[in-house]
């Protein structure tokens, strides 16, 4: 597939590339909606995500060109650019914004984006567009930002540039990535720890629910300002900041101060994922998944029952899940409302797993759920360096 991205890129601009990077795409294993609560994540990169190939031109343009979109633009460097519409090349030109902004010297490129990540199913397709324009950048003109600063300029131009707010897990962990390694995140303090995730017999499923992606904005604003009243509520008595700063045992002895039913629920559930997510971390390091498989189940069920930002459709994948035993663990992953659910699966019964979902899911929802295979990869880099990996 690599050497096909050359060809087409020496059709398109009738010159060799003179190199290529890529950025994968993520899931978050365990760790749901709690980011704007003070806790845990854990997330890790993806075998998908973005190629970027690139030649420099003497024209002082940027031509940005996609093989799996038909808008391409050609714009010349200067100062600062304004988001076009809705089309993909937003994205990359927002990190060219920022890095001119920041008065960082820039040439013309001549570039070739091409992403094996299922659009619009809540991988994060848009962080590694990001990611790896901006590591491109930052390595082919030796600017010198930390990855750090590149992960913080794309959430930036997310927020800013693209106008979405969201947090910064899905940059993080498409920048920071290892090969068989989940990321325990503290997204208030961006303090991480890389737990070993040997899956040895098993392989990660992505099953996209196929479910037209409406993030319910609205409902995503009440949970946040939920969790805000559970807050407010048990800061009559506790000197905390955020809900995770405590865990279920203090929360079930605080827990009166609560008097919303709802609200209850939704604090309920953040403060058990969040410690749910340092027993997985356990878990993974342990190599016991089995155990990690029925922590993803317990996440599920408490994202539909407490937090209910599920869906037939994620519940679904869940309940079919159960039924295979080559199966250790499934829950929806990411906002909710659609996206995708993953699964902890037996390589070896991994063909079964997916026409068995497809089935299964197709008999319930009434159209076919998309199954992929992926490892743990590694996070952004120059394509040479990733030829030994698993991409």
């Amino acid at each position: 597939m690599k050497q096909d991205l050359y060809r087409q890129f020496k059709n398109l601009f009738n010159k060799n590339a003179e190199s290529a990077y890529f950025s994968p795409g993520r899931v978050n294993l365990i760790g749901e909606h709690i980011d704007y609560n003070g806790g845990l994540v854990m997330p890790c990169a993806i075998t998908f995500g973005t190629y970027i190939l690139l030649a420099e031109n003497n024209e002082n343009l940027v031509r940005f060109r996609s093989l799996n979109f038909d808008e391409k633009l050609d714009i010349p460097i200067q100062p600062g650019y304004e988001k076009s519409g809705e089309t993909w090349f937003n994205y990359p030109l927002g990190i060219f914004d920022h890095f001119l902004k920041a008065n960082k010297k820039l040439q013309g490129l001549d570039l070739l984006f091409y992403g094996d990540i299922p659009i619009s199913s809540g991988l994060s397709s848009s962080a590694s567009i990001e990611v790896a324009t901006a590591f491109l950048l930052n390595d082919h003109f030796d600017i010198g930002f930390t990855k750090l600063e590149l992960v913080q300029l794309s959430k930036k131009v997310e927020n800013e540039f693209i106008g979405v707010n969201c947090g910064i897990m899905d940059q993080f962990a498409v920048a920071f990535g290892e090969k068989d390694k989940a990321l325990m995140l503290n997204c208030d303090t961006l303090e991480y720890q890389a737990v070993d995730s040997n899956l040895g017999e098993y392989c990660l499923a992505i099953i996209n629910t196929n479910k037209p992606r409406k993030l319910a904005e609205s409902k995503y604003n009440e949970r946040v300002q939920e969790c805000q009243d559970a807050l407010k509520s048990l800061q009559q008595e506790l000197d905390i900041q955020n809900l995770c700063d405590i865990d279920t045992a203090q929360f079930d002895q605080y827990k009166h101060l609560i008097t919303d039913p709802i609200v209850l629920k939704r604090a309920r559930h953040v403060i058990e994922e969040n410690d749910r997510v340092k027993l997985a971390a356990a878990a993974l390091a342990a190599g016991n998944l089995n155990q990690f498989g029925q922590l993803m189940y317990a996440s599920h069920d408490s994202l539909k029952n407490l937090y209910e930002v599920s869906g037939q459709e994620l519940d679904t994948i869940a309940e079919y899940g159960k039924t295979n035993a080559d199966v250790a663990g499934a829950r929806m992953t990411g906002a909710g409302f659609g996206g995708c659910g993953i699964a902890l699966v037996k390589e070896s019964g991994f063909e079964n797993f997916k026409q068995g979902m497809i089935e299964y899911y197709t008999a319930k929802i009434g159209y076919a759920p998309s199954v992929y295979q992926s490892a743990i990869g590694n996070g952004v880099g120059i394509l040479k360096e990733l030829e030994n990996s698993d991409i």
